[in-house]
């Protein structure tokens, strides 16, 4: 008995050991130099960023959306433009917008823009994907609270299935990193 007790240790430590190492593979840290350092300078949570990346790219800095975000963190040209005018980055490009430190720097650098706008990491996450002008209409019309907490109030499914699957990536980063 004593022996089947101390297998089945050893076989619930390596489980344990193996799921760290599976997750780490599914919830990488990729682009670390320059999520850590634009994290860093814009003083947020670098596994936010890492959750941020996951959902929108999955990683892929080819990646392109239907509706023209572009890069690692699906960064709009017309927005990157916007924020590159204030880093003084110049002539921010669609082909720029595919290089990861530029596009990480501005998604970053925005992102943090909208966390100093709205003051809460859910409404930030929200603008993020649906944007300023349609959380401010829902804020208004009460559908959204300050506080982002309801988020099933959310209109765009793919809005709030986006804030879960972020806040979900979230979690995840936080318990194996």
């Amino acid at each position: 008995m004593k022996k089947f007790i101390i297998i089945l240790i050893i076989i619930i430590a390596i489980f344990v050991l193996l799921r760290v190492q599976v997750l780490q593979i599914i919830y990488p840290q990729k682009y670390s130099e320059y999520v850590e350092k634009y994290a860093m300078e814009y003083e947020l949570d670098p596994l936010l960023v890492y959750s941020i990346i996951k959902a929108e790219s999955n990683f892929k800095s080819t990646a392109k959306s239907n509706s023209g975000a572009i890069g690692l963190m699906q960064v709009m040209l017309s927005t990157a433009q916007e924020i590159g005018t204030k880093l003084e980055i110049e002539d921010i490009t669609e082909e720029k917008l595919y290089e990861p430190e530029i596009n990480i720097r501005i998604g970053i650098c925005y992102f943090k823009n909208l966390l100093e706008k709205y003051n809460n990491y859910n409404l930030a996450i929200i603008a993020y994907n649906a944007g300023m002008g349609n959380l401010d209409n829902w804020l208004d019309q009460g559908i959204i609270d300050d506080q982002g907490e309801n988020i099933d109030n959310i209109p765009f499914s793919e809005t709030k299935n986006y804030v879960k699957k972020i806040l979900q990536n979230y979690q995840i980063y936080q318990e194996i990193y």
